[in-house]
């Protein structure tokens, strides 16, 4: 059970004491009033012995009586009505409240703190946000209060209110207290008068009530004196008078108010009285005749505790001659409030501090109150326990005497308790006896009287001896109630004997419950002993057990009963050894319950509130949502109207498991509850709205106007918008583009201040810094929206809120300041003239939808913006009026279907809360009982209500991870997405493409065309475009000649400038030159930055250009996706960032064409004589058709074979073909062969200038003009990306390698060549039955002799993970030198001979045949040569195949040629007969002349030279 002030003996012991009785003159009563007090009130706080008690037994011994308390009280004539007595009860529960600013208590129990304590409702609500503070505040605080002081409060008055009984003589009087003043005119008469008034109302027929415990009951004579008035003598006289006729044992004087009204005010008394009198105001009715002025009223009243600071007791106010009981009162005055007429508790609390106001014991001094406890005492010792004393020896005489048994009870006992028992009967086999009586003199009441004042006197043993024999006797005669009582009271003196070596009856104590409750139907009885036995209970920490018994008292005709018990029993699941707390909570539900029902709000409200700290946050979301439910209710009926919102809020928040038309009645609740809110503060900010759920972390931000929709062939840029999703890699390409271009503008420097731009900002951007807006451009929010509910919401009138700074940021922050706005205030506000407003008017979300709402805002001015959050009509929608039969009145009804308890026996199961999820059944008696004070919306919640309020936009930015301290801790950067800047006007450009390709071939070219318009007020400039793939496309270069198209061209719409040729049929070179300047390759400018050839380099507002574009489709096949970056700025100075970009993602699919191979050898063909074409090389194309015919292509055709370089140009093709042009159809392959020469001497001229030599060789009717737009283009600029790509193999570190030196060079270039290869195409394609011509181009770029080059991109494989190695540089580092492979290149070797030679061998034996053996150096330094002719050919194959020969003359020759020199050498071959011969056998030995070399390097053999010798 709950923390109480009081132990269960102190508990026992002050609920029955010895009664007293009080009858007051006129006079007396009136000196009493004099401090505001009666005479019962006077001496209350007096009432309880500071000192030990001693008294004798029947057996003479000495007994000893600790910490005595007595009651006394005014004579009632009427006993109390048990509905007055609830009312009452109900008032004082009502009224007993958690005192505010105490110090709670926690119980700490498995994973819980519960806080039993007045701040239970804040720790435990969910909303309550530092409840984890508040307890550990608590916990540590060392002082405790009564945990549940209004049961406690209710346990004093129940057991004061109880009435006497005729079977028990607990509650009679045992002595009468008769008090005269000594300023009667005749004291003795009136001493007379009363003692005559007293014997009629206790023998006289006409007065049942009150109950007196003996016939010869104790007349005490208390004469009052006031020593304010005087006659001190006269008071003494008649004290001896009055002791001289009663005895001076039962009189007393009493002198009092000794204070004179003129001693000083400021002198401080203590006034023990008011801790008494102010908790009992609520019972002190004073009800009088007419003829009694209101000065001679007294008012009953129960002796408190004066040590323990607590009482138990209650006053009630009655006059000498008063008919009724203190707590009968008048109907008018004690109705009970209704469930629709609540009386406030604050009414309540207002009378109670009135009546509590005046100030007591004001006569009265220190002196005085020694007095009157000397006088207590004085009555006490010399009065009531010698009278009690008496009357127990008597009891005792007349017991023995009449039962013929020994002198005295203890020896009669003995002989009872040893002889033979009489079984005794069970409470089923007892007939209701309840009904039987025994007369007065009964020696079974006898008994029982004698064992009440043992009991009263704290002779617990003789006492139980008693009860006990009353008991066998009560049973024999089946008088029950008689033996109900006997039972209860043997188990509490066993219980309160102290040593007592008796085990506790507990079966005693539920043996008269059962027998009040089912025999004797007294409820009033069985409550008592339920409490007495629970208590009992408790301090012998059985708590299971006194939890069985307060459940078990619980009935249906007390909710007040029930709720109080059931709180008990949930306080005794807390406290046991392994506490129960689910069982706590539940209990606790039902307690709310019955409290609610009982009309006692606040009680239930706490109830409900402490459970939920049991409940929350476990995944009982049913539970939850009826505890949070009935919250609301309770919290709005006590005009709590927060806490109230707050509860319903929250079950809105949560993801409820409730069917849809519970949801939707929760919701209509929430609105009227908030609606109410609203209305009693109109002018209040708008409050959080709890639904829908906001994502704010999705929130979006979109800068700008939405881009036009494509139109026909016109495809618009994709740009930004809020359809396409963010990707991480993609941001960071348009990040580094736009960087590239920005450091291209700024000279190579991106700027300190540089800001990239961001159009959409989300979660993943980067949002520290301010985003810039333009003014008159709109700034669109993307709200992320997701209903919890399955029941759709309406949202009407939506709009953002938002706040605006003026700033004129080309002046300066310090002028022109203006004060900030905002349309918090009215948030209906649609335009202003600074910001326009969307609103949208309605605004739907189906149940359990995440959606999205997009509105807008339009700045007009600049400044600083502050988008706030949203405002909106939270309304529900009228199509869901109904669901599953539900109409609007379920509303009021629904929390009871989450906890049906009115039956006992379903809290006896002690159900755990898994129950509450079968709970939302249809509604019962019990659930429309339990809105017997709810009733406030009465089912007439509309369905279309609507409430206004806000949500914030509360973006959380990213967690900081950069420094130690932000690593250790827990902090976040900001984020700036929802504040943006407005600054001036910029110009706006929109990019259109018209019939952009979405497939292409591979090297297939498409001309196309782009239209740029300036939809702005502001004239644009400097539009470049950004492309990491610049190879893709070309706007044409700025000194293209313009060459006249062929009428095939025209006609086929060709995308080359073409001119019709002959030299097909000599298949002879046509060559050119050109710079690469002119297609806007020049080193300066990076390939990646294309500046956009507009008119006059601007474009002014409103206007719009259309510009060629070519395109080539990469060569590699598969989804390409480009991205282009369109760069611009305005033509006036802006004070933030005066660029914007425009971004384009195209898509485009390429398929395999041609894959071209290609392989350069050193040509035989060396003349002496024509130094011209000494240097030439054979060119062997290899083209295979690689289509797999997806696109439809049926064949294709070689048209041209273009060359670019600037050392060689292609000369001649060497096998034409008979056709025109080579045909290739699917999976065919062409091999063509390609003399290729070195530039001559003029040719050179312009190349070491920069420009480069196109030679075309075409193979088709009409000659592709290779050296213009765009042939010309494409090359350069996938020449730069083999560029880029080659310096990107080369990027990764590798182990440093030996520095080349200059000779080394020099040797390598002997065999690079550093021609390029472009072969042009047409491709017939058949599509929807139409045939149509495709025509594109391939490159190849060749770079050494031998080494073979493919068209087709090199893929790189993934290399395998190696270990790390670490390799130690040697210093220092000595030049590399060229290899032997390199070495072996220096000498082109050619032999001149005829090829058929005739010779008479029968003329002459010797054949002698003259041979040139010419020399080239390729290397452009001196070389040292030997030739050696002795090699013979050994092998015998040579031998038999080739013959043996000899050459005549010198047989070794050292030379030194210069660079590109050609030297000759004269040889004769000598031959004895006939045959074939391979003249190639000299052997060529090279060195560097320059080099200290020992030994020369062997030159490649040329191919074999074979010579026929015909013999004639």
């Amino acid at each position: 059970m709950a923390q109480c002030v009081q132990s269960v003996q102190e508990f026992i012991q002050d609920t029955f004491v010895p009664m007293v009785a009080v009858l007051c003159s006129e006079a007396a009563d009136g000196s009493t009033r004099k401090n505001n007090l009666s005479f019962a009130e006077l001496v209350r706080p007096f009432c309880r012995l500071t000192s030990e008690v001693h008294m004798r037994d029947p057996n003479n011994q000495s007994h000893v009586i600790k910490n005595l308390r007595i009651s006394v009280t005014s004579i009632v004539t009427q006993p109390p009505q048990q509905t007055t007595i609830r009312k009452l009860l109900s008032e004082v529960v009502s009224a007993s409240q958690p005192a505010e600013g105490l110090v709670a208590n926690v119980i700490t129990a498995g994973d819980y703190d519960l806080n039993i304590s007045d701040r239970s409702v804040k720790a435990s609500v969910p909303w309550y946000n530092n409840w984890k503070d508040t307890l550990t505040q608590l916990n540590s605080s060392k002082f405790h209060a009564a945990t549940t002081p209004w049961f406690e409060a209710y346990r004093e008055y129940f057991f004061q209110s109880m009435p006497p009984s005729d079977h028990e003589f607990l509650h009679h009087y045992l002595a009468c207290m008769l008090v005269v003043s000594s300023r009667d005119s005749d004291p003795m008469e009136q001493f007379f008068k009363l003692s005559q008034e007293q014997h009629r109302i206790q023998h006289s027929s006409d007065y049942s009530y009150p109950k007196w415990f003996i016939p010869n009951t104790l007349k005490y004579y208390v004469l009052l004196h006031d020593v304010s008035e005087g006659g001190e003598e006269r008071a003494e006289t008649v004290y001896e008078e009055m002791k001289h006729k009663y005895g001076t044992q039962v009189c007393y004087l009493l002198k009092f108010n000794s204070r004179m009204p003129s001693s000083g005010a400021d002198e401080q008394i203590p006034d023990p009285w008011s801790q008494y009198l102010n908790r009992n105001n609520l019972q002190n009715q004073e009800i009088c005749d007419g003829f009694v002025p209101p000065a001679s009223k007294s008012k009953e009243c129960v002796i408190g505790v004066e040590l323990d600071g607590l009482d138990n007791s209650i006053n009630a106010e009655i006059p000498n001659n008063c008919k009724s009981h203190p707590f009968q009162g008048s109907a008018k005055s004690r109705e009970l409030d209704g469930p629709n007429q609540a009386k406030p508790v604050e009414a309540v609390n207002a009378v109670m501090k009135q009546n509590s106001s005046g100030a007591h014991g004001l006569s009265l001094t220190l002196t005085d109150h020694d007095r009157i406890r000397q006088f207590i005492q004085e009555f006490t010792f010399r009065g009531l326990l010698p009278h009690i004393e008496k009357t127990i020896r008597q009891l005792n005489d007349q017991l023995v005497s009449r039962k013929g048994l020994s002198r005295t009870l203890f020896t009669a006992t003995k002989k009872w308790f040893s002889g033979s028992k009489v079984p005794e009967k069970t409470i089923n086999e007892l007939k209701n006896a309840s009904s039987l009586l025994y007369p007065p003199e009964a020696p079974e009441l006898q008994i029982r009287k004698m064992a009440d004042l043992c009991f009263l006197v704290q002779h617990y043993d003789l006492a139980y001896n008693c009860y006990h024999t009353a008991k066998k006797d009560f049973l024999n005669d089946q008088a029950m109630l008689y033996a109900a009582g006997a039972l209860e009271m043997a188990a509490a003196s066993v219980f309160l004997q102290p040593g007592a070596q008796r085990q506790y009856p507990t079966h005693y104590m539920e043996t008269a419950i059962q027998t009040y409750k089912d025999l004797c139907k007294n409820l009033v009885l069985a409550e008592r002993c339920t409490l007495l036995s629970a208590e009992i209970l408790k301090s012998q920490a059985k708590y299971s057990e006194a939890a069985t018994l307060l459940i078990r008292m619980t009935s249906e005709d007390s909710d007040l009963r029930s709720a109080i018990l059931l709180e008990q029993a949930a306080h005794c699941f807390i406290n046991m050894r392994s506490p129960m707390v689910r069982k706590f909570a539940f209990h606790m539900i039902l307690a709310g319950h019955r409290f609610g029902k009982a009309d006692q709000r606040k009680h239930a409200l706490r109830c409900y509130s402490q459970a939920m700290q049991v409940y929350k946050g476990k995944g009982w979301s049913l539970a939850e949502d009826h505890i949070n439910f009935t919250i609301g209710r309770q919290s709005f009926t006590l005009r709590q109207l927060d806490n109230a919102v707050a509860a319903f809020r929250h079950i809105l928040i949560k993801d409820s498991k409730q069917k849809a038309a519970q949801q939707e009645a929760f919701l209509r609740e929430y609105l009227y509850v908030y609606k109410s809110v609203s209305q009693l503060s109109p002018e209040a900010p708008l409050p959080q709205l709890p639904l829908p759920y906001i994502k704010s972390s999705a929130t979006r931000v979109f800068f700008g106007h939405d881009r036009r929709p494509s139109e026909g062939e016109k495809q618009a840029a994709t740009h930004v918008s809020l359809d396409q999703e963010y990707e991480r890699e993609a941001s960071q390409q348009w990040k580094e583009l736009e960087e590239r271009v920005v450091a291209i503008v700024n000279k190579g420097a991106i700027p300190q201040n540089f800001q990239h731009t961001q159009y959409c900002l989300n979660s993943q951007t980067d949002n520290l810094r301010f985003p810039v807006a333009v003014v008159e451009e709109p700034v669109t929010v993307e709200v992320v929206f997701k209903n919890p509910l399955k029941v759709p919401l309406l949202l009407s009138d939506l709009s953002l809120l938002w706040k605006f700074n003026f700033k004129d940021f080309m002046k300066g922050s310090e002028e022109d300041a203006r004060e900030s706005i905002s349309n918090e205030k009215d948030s209906h506000m649609k335009a202003s003239h600074d910001i326009f407003t969307e609103v949208i008017n309605e605004f739907q979300i189906s149940g359990e939808e995440t959606k999205t709402v997009r509105l807008k805002l339009l700045p007009r001015l600049t400044g600083e913006l502050h988008i706030l959050g949203i405002v909106y009509n939270l309304s529900t929608v009228s199509s869901a009026l109904k669901q599953d039969g539900l109409d609007s009145s379920s509303g009021t009804q629904m929390a009871a279907n989450c906890l049906n308890v009115s039956s006992p026996s379903l809290a006896k199961s002690g159900i755990k809360p898994q129950a509450a999820h079968n709970l939302h059944q249809p509604s019962s008696i019990d659930q429309l009982e339990y809105y017997h004070g709810l009733s406030w919306t009465e089912g007439k919640v509309p369905h279309g209500l609507s409430v206004r309020g806000r949500q914030d936009l509360e973006i959380q930015g990213p967690r900081l991870n950069n420094t130690k301290e932000e690593k250790t801790s827990v902090k976040y950067g900001s984020d700036r997405r929802l504040d943006p800047i407005i600054t001036e006007a910029k110009p706006l450009l929109e990019v259109f493409f018209i019939n952009f390709p979405t497939g292409l071939l591979c090297g297939e070219l498409r001309k196309t065309y782009v239209e740029f318009v300036n939809v702005s007020q502001c004239p644009l400039t400097g539009l470049k475009v950004v492309c990491k793939d610049p190879d893709f496309f070309s706007f044409g270069s700025k000194t293209s000649a313009l060459t006249p198209l062929s009428p095939t061209a025209s006609e086929n719409c060709s995308a080359y400038k073409t001119v019709v040729t002959d030299c097909a049929g000599t298949s002879s070179a046509i060559t050119s030159s050109v710079s690469p300047a002119d297609f806007g390759m020049d080193s300066g400018n990076p390939r990646w930055v294309i500046e956009v050839p507009l008119p006059d380099s601007v474009l002014l507002p409103a206007a719009s250009v259309q510009l060629p574009l070519w395109l080539r489709g990469p060569d590699e096949e598969g989804v390409h996706e480009i991205n282009f970056l369109f760069y611009y700025e305005s033509t006036k100075p802006h004070s933030k960032s005066g660029h914007r970009v425009l971004r384009h993602t195209a898509i485009i699919c390429t398929s395999r064409s041609l894959s071209v191979r290609a392989t350069a050898c050193r040509s035989n063909a060396l003349e002496a004589e024509a130094k011209s074409d000494i240097d030439n090389l054979l060119l062997f194309l290899d083209v295979a058709n690689i289509n797999t015919s997806e696109a439809g292509v049926r064949e294709f055709h070689i048209i041209q074979v273009s060359s670019c370089s600037e050392h060689w140009k292609l000369q001649k093709c060497i096998n034409p073909t008979e056709d025109k042009d080579a045909k290739l159809s699917s999976r065919e392959r062409a091999k063509l062969c390609f003399r290729a020469t070195r530039c001559q001497h003029s040719e050179a001229t312009l190349c070491s200038e920069g420009r480069y030599i196109f030679a075309d060789i075409v193979l088709g009717s009409e000659q592709i003009i290779s050296a213009t737009t765009p042939c010309a283009d494409f090359f350069f600029q996938s020449c730069c990306a083999a560029q880029s790509r080659k310096a990107a193999l080369q990027t990764p570190m590798v182990p440093s390698r030996p520095k080349t030196g200059h000779v080394t060079k020099l040797v390598q270039k002997c065999n690079e060549v550093d021609l390029n290869i472009i072969v042009l195409w047409k491709a017939y394609v058949v599509e929807d039955n139409k045939q149509l011509i495709l025509e594109g181009q391939l490159h190849v770029a060749l770079q050494s002799i031998g080494k073979e080059a493919c068209s087709l991109p090199h893929v790189q494989e993934a290399q395998e993970m190696v270990l790390l190695k670490f390799i130690r540089l040697e210093q220092p580092q000595l030049p590399a030198r060229p290899s032997l492979e390199q070495l072996s290149h220096l000498i082109k070797i050619s032999l001149h001979y005829p090829e058929y030679y005739d010779h008479s061998f029968h003329q002459k034996s010797l054949c002698l045949v003259p041979v040139t053996l010419v020399l080239f150096n390729c290397c452009q330094i001196e070389v040292d040569i030997i030739v050696d002719l002795r090699h013979k050919a050994t092998s015998p194959e040579m031998l038999e195949v080739h013959g043996s020969f000899t050459w005549l003359g010198q047989t070794t020759y050292k030379i030194q040629l210069k660079g590109q020199e050609v030297h000759t050498v004269a040889l004769k071959a000598c031959f004895v007969h006939a045959g074939v011969y391979n003249l190639g056998t000299p052997r060529v030995f090279a060195k560097l002349a320059d080099q200290n070399v020992q030994c020369e390097t062997s030159q490649q053999n040329s191919s074999p030279a074979l010579i026929i010798i015909n013999s004639v």
